[in-house]
């Protein structure tokens, strides 16, 4: 990786290592994000959006390496001590109390003015101009630079966030989609605009692929999600199956749980095959990319399908020698 998508050098150590650590969990994702076979520049400017997304994502739930650090850099008030008062018996022991999460909220806010510093610096660059504090957001300038990025995907994954905090269940499969449009979407629009084919219908189809990715995604951790005190399984499916949450919080998915899993799986299948032909529609390297986008999706599917759609004995992780093959297939067909 090149030095655009490292922290920058003359951040104070802390910083650095929290960068670092924050872009290291890269490799732990269902898809590559920043594959070897693509130029060094395209690689640099996935990370930079990678990290910005990571790093939202880990103030929004609570999993930054350095908060009091975050906090400091950001000029958002620091974390409440961990002697904070417990919530009142009667609030969910999941949940972070309400320091926490106004925390939390607060850190949203300091990255969106972040956010606004590194667009600022880029579309209106003067001596007035205010560089971006956080090391994972300066390289957002020369990539907003090159591109011509707009801030909204960026502030839909922030807005993602901010509903974390506030919404825990979700009634309808079409309220969960919406939540997707804001936590997953944005990623996809991005890797179009920064590759330069972004087009209404290429939209559409990277849209459909991003959401399913997000549901497979939330199929995997539905334990870790409970432990957090979130579901995102739709509510009327749980009682459509017969579902409750004391099921979900069992050591082993019963009957009623699988057909469930199941059921969402399906979905998550046809909105891949609706966003899988964006594949054939580029070639080159971003094809290959692209493939390798879609066949994680498929890859983590057959990962839950082969544990028996038991997603709460043990997180289905996709084979990766089943990815690059279902990978290779797409790229041929491209589809």
């Amino acid at each position: 990786m090149s030095a655009s998508a490292q922290p920058n050098s003359d951040s104070p150590p802390a910083e650095g290592a929290a960068g670092a650590a924050t872009l290291a969990k890269a490799s732990a994702e269902n898809f590559p994000v920043a594959p070897f076979f693509l130029p060094a520049a395209w690689r640099d400017d996935l990370m930079t959006v990678y990290g910005f997304a990571r790093l939202v994502d880990d103030a929004g739930d609570g999993d930054l390496a350095d908060p009091a650090g975050t906090a400091a850099l950001l000029g958002v008030p620091a974390p409440p001590p961990a002697s904070a008062p417990a919530p009142a018996p009667a609030a969910d022991p999941h949940r972070p109390g309400p320091a926490e999460t106004a925390f939390r909220l607060a850190l949203l806010d300091g990255l969106e003015r972040d956010l606004d510093r590194a667009f600022e610096t880029a579309l209106a660059p003067s001596a007035a101009a205010e560089a971006p504090r956080h090391p994972l957001l300066r390289p957002l300038v020369p990539l907003v630079d090159r591109h011509g990025l707009t801030p909204e995907p960026f502030r839909r994954l922030i807005q993602a966030n901010r509903v974390d905090q506030t919404t825990d269940r979700y009634a309808t499969y079409d309220d969960l989609r919406g939540y997707c449009t804001l936590s997953a979407d944005p990623v996809g629009r991005l890797v179009l605009a920064i590759a330069g084919v972004a087009t209404p219908e290429r939209i559409a189809m990277s849209d459909a692929v991003c959401t399913a990715l997000q549901i497979v995604e939330h199929l995997q951790d539905v334990a870790e999600d409970l432990a957090r005190g979130r579901i995102y399984l739709p509510a009327e499916d749980l009682d459509r199956f017969g579902v409750t949450e004391e099921d979900l919080a069992a050591p082993a998915a019963g009957p009623a749980v699988r057909r469930l899993i199941a059921f969402q799986a399906d979905r998550a299948r046809t909105l891949l095959d609706r966003g899988a032909p964006l594949v054939g529609t580029v070639r080159g390297r971003l094809r290959l990319l692209l493939a390798g986008f879609t066949a994680g999706g498929y890859a983590a599917l057959a990962a839950v399908e082969d544990a028996g759609y038991d997603v709460l004995a043990q997180q289905a992780k996709p084979d990766k020698r089943r990815l690059a093959a279902r990978a290779a297939a797409i790229f041929a067909k491209g589809r």
